[in-house]
């Protein structure tokens, strides 16, 4: 008898695994996104090395540099907004709606999670949000959609309706504090799992990468699913080389 291929014996070790688990944790990072057509913050071809980031003090201290970080949300050069999700997508969200995934802890800034149907308050954004804005003062949501007519029309930078603080994209830009609240929740999920499931990350940006490290040490069970090998493959249960879509798809049961 042949032996079974490792792709299907890999499902269903994994299919096993979150059959077992009873609180899962799933960290996502660009791999999941870019099979919706979302590109790379930082592979070859990906978005840094297309354009120059600007980084949060230049914005800061810089009109003309706000200028240019609002022309670039507005003409979705950066490429982060606008996709569908996809079966990766829609499979994390069948594993929250289930009731077996209690949090996606994601490095990914398009809302597609959200858009595929994860409750907004599971998702933890470690590198914040591009579908909106916030006043870097007060903390007001703003509406690209309201931002976007007086901008492009009458050159107007946006400043917050409520204070007349500096607004910006809810992305975390380079030089800008990550989010003390979103860190702090998802270090609480981490401990708190028994799976933590990487789906798509490379597992190169710190601190984000270490959730997965700090939930193996404490007991958890870890699964990477990644296209190329990660420095933490070493420290997993199981490692998974594979296209997320169709792996979701096949072992969580959605199109």
């Amino acid at each position: 008898m042949s032996a079974e291929p490792v792709s299907t014996s890999a499902q269903r070790a994994l299919a096993e695994l979150i059959h077992a688990s009873r609180r899962m944790v799933v960290f996502t990072g660009a791999g999941v996104s870019t099979e919706s057509g979302i590109p790379d913050f930082r592979s070859p071809g990906g978005v840094w090395s297309r354009m120059k980031p600007i980084y949060f003090q230049e914005f800061v201290a810089s009109e003309d540099k706000r200028r240019e970080a609002w022309t670039r949300a507005f003409s979705g050069v950066a490429g982060w907004v606008g996709a569908e999700p996809n079966a990766g997508h829609r499979a994390v969200a069948k594993l929250a709606a289930e009731g077996k995934c209690s949090a996606v802890i994601t490095q990914n800034v398009d809302n597609l999670h959200q858009d595929a149907g994860v409750p907004a308050h599971q998702v933890i954004e470690l590198h914040g949000n591009a579908s909106y804005a916030a006043c870097l003062d007060c903390g007001l949501r703003h509406e690209l959609a309201d931002l976007k007519g007086p901008f492009l029309e009458r050159g107007e930078i946006p400043a917050c309706r409520s204070c007349s603080g500096l607004v910006k994209t809810a992305v975390v830009s380079f030089g800008q504090p990550m989010p003390e609240a979103a860190m702090a929740r998802a270090e609480e999920e981490a401990l708190a799992c028994d799976l933590f499931l990487v789906l798509g990350s490379s597992l190169v940006v710190y601190p984000a990468a270490g959730f997965p490290l700090m939930a193996r040490r404490n007991g958890a069970a870890l699964v990477i699913v990644n296209r190329e090998p990660t420095e933490q493959d070493g420290y997993a249960t199981l490692v998974l080389h594979e296209e997320i879509g169709p792996l979701m798809s096949a072992v969580v049961g959605v199109n």
